[in-house]
């Protein structure tokens, strides 16, 4: 969840691109004998004010090397590379439709080899003050697609419902979708994801008073004690929707949702609009054996909080400046920056082979193999696997 204006996020991208495109390397698949680029870790930034932040690093230089590829977004058209290529960074646009669309266009193209590639999703999300604070760092084993259901509005809501939503295929809140798109719930490699919150917990987060001062208001709530204490680096499960969605009510429906479709494994702490997209697209590659889905991270930082504090009206939470979209930023990088270093100090002893995956990876499907442990039953029996409403096809 973001909240920059639109002037702001024309300007920035207006800003970035150019600068980003003094120096590409263009049209490189139609170029004889080139050999694919082979990228250690990939970096995958929605927005601007994500992707900037790690220009002008002194660990490396991104921008020393930039791609065009055709398919990317046309505001963000080049994947950067440091020069020798051992780390790169595409930005998707933000949403699930342009992250789909980028990363597909990346993953199928033959300029890059990404076989044993790790892939970074590095951003800012709302933060579930019952599980982290303003500036936080989550590392999430589940993504969660909680708005993939149907929605009365919840003035109309029969007064049995909890919440308006309730899944496909069914007739109440608490019941598992029985109609499945695929895109529900993803799983990545939990014991990598330990490995980048090892990393992680090394960085010194950065704070600003006004995110100090705004969190203080939570301390009112022991539920929402989390949500008053310092920014730390935890491990909790990201939830997906397009939908900029705010407040308690909506809140507690998501976390809800989380536990359902996950079978009670999955902690909702994080709301992001396209990593559902971005593994979808990364899971169809990789079907195609283009990569490894079990070298997949998934960092969000805080922005700001997904509900209001008790007194607080959720318009206001919704509107305000909560200042955690600062810190929120900075620590992509403070705390990114240890998993990238991480992996590439590691590569021969530990990351080029890879890690093994202890739990299922991949979708409710298993189109990679295995069975998961979340769909109906645990996975044990299986859903319907088309598009159709209750009463039309």
């Amino acid at each position: 969840m973001r909240f920059t204006s639109l002037a702001c996020q024309l300007l920035a991208s207006s800003t970035l691109l150019s600068v980003v495109t003094a120096t590409p390397l263009i049209n490189l698949e139609s170029r004889h004998n080139y050999k694919p680029i082979k990228p250690k870790v990939l970096l995958i930034s929605m927005f601007t004010p994500e992707a900037e932040i790690w220009y002008g690093i002194p660990e490396f230089n991104l921008l020393a090397k930039n791609i065009t590829i055709p398919g990317l977004s046309p505001l963000f058209p080049d994947v950067h590379c440091t020069a020798n290529h051992q780390v790169c960074q595409i930005i998707t646009g933000e949403a699930e439709i342009n992250a789909a669309a980028t990363v597909t266009a990346l993953v199928f193209s033959s300029i890059f080899d990404l076989t044993k590639t790790y892939f970074l999703i590095a951003g800012i999300g709302g933060i579930n003050p019952k599980i982290a604070t303003l500036g936080s760092v989550t590392f999430s084993r589940y993504a969660i697609q909680v708005a993939l259901q149907y929605e009365l509005d919840a003035r109309e809501k029969p007064t049995d419902f909890n919440t308006g939503y309730f899944p496909l295929g069914t007739h109440f809140p608490t019941t598992y979708p029985q109609n499945i798109y695929g895109t529900e719930v993803f799983e990545v490699n939990q014991a990598l994801r330990d490995v980048a919150i090892g990393f992680a917990k090394t960085a010194k987060l950065n704070d600003t008073d006004a995110a100090i001062e705004y969190r203080s208001h939570y301390a009112t709530n022991p539920a929402y004690k989390a949500g008053s204490e310092p920014p730390s680096v935890l491990a909790c499960d990201v939830a997906t929707s397009d939908v900029y969605w705010s407040g308690k009510l909506l809140g507690e429906a998501f976390e809800n949702t989380t536990k359902l479709f996950t079978n009670g494994s999955g902690l909702y702490c994080n709301s992001a609009e396209e990593d559902n997209a971005t593994l979808e697209a990364l899971l169809r590659a990789a079907i195609h054996r283009l990569l490894d889905f079990g070298r997949i991270i998934v960092l969000r930082t805080a922005s700001d909080f997904d509900r209001e504090y008790d007194g607080e009206a959720a318009l206001t939470s919704l509107t305000i400046d909560q200042g955690g979209f600062d810190p929120a930023i900075k620590n992509i990088y403070l705390a990114g920056i240890k998993v990238i270093e991480g992996i590439l100090h590691g590569w021969n002893s530990t990351f080029s082979k890879g890690i093994k995956a202890p739990n299922y990876i991949g979708d409710i499907f298993n189109s990679l193999g295995g069975t998961p442990d979340f769909g109906p039953g645990g996975g044990s029996s299986s859903p319907s696997r088309k598009r159709s409403a209750l009463h039309r096809n």
